[in-house]
């Protein structure tokens, strides 16, 4: 049986295999996701300049739930809402290493409901 320490260890050691080769500008930045047991964050990066664009995540106040599909669809949409208010339409997925499942699926259809292209 695989340990929760040891599965985390194996979905960083695949993040940083991906950031080799998946990179954002400011005119396509990456939606980065982090996926915990309690919530679900996301960020816009621009990683030329080392800057976070905009965020959002579940733990702020106005979600409800933080930890089920419905919330990361949300925040899926309130990142897609904050991203085309800096213009941004266009962006590169980063699933941090987690599978494309679940609350990681939702957040990104959620985005691209919303208006997100990737």
């Amino acid at each position: 049986m695989i340990k929760k320490a040891d599965r985390n260890v194996r979905r960083k050691q695949r993040h940083v295999r991906v950031r080799g080769k998946v990179n954002g500008c400011s005119e396509r930045p990456r939606l980065c996701v982090y996926r915990s047991s309690k919530n679900i964050y996301a960020q816009l990066i621009d990683d030329v300049n080392g800057h976070t664009l905009c965020s959002a995540s579940s733990v702020e106040k106005d979600f409800n739930g933080g930890a089920n599909v419905e919330a990361a669809r949300e925040v899926g949409k309130k990142l897609a809402e904050r991203a085309k208010t800096l213009g941004i339409e266009n962006v590169v997925f980063d699933r941090g290493g987690y599978i494309y499942h679940g609350r990681v699926k939702a957040l990104a259809e959620g985005a691209r409901e919303a208006g997100l292209q990737f």
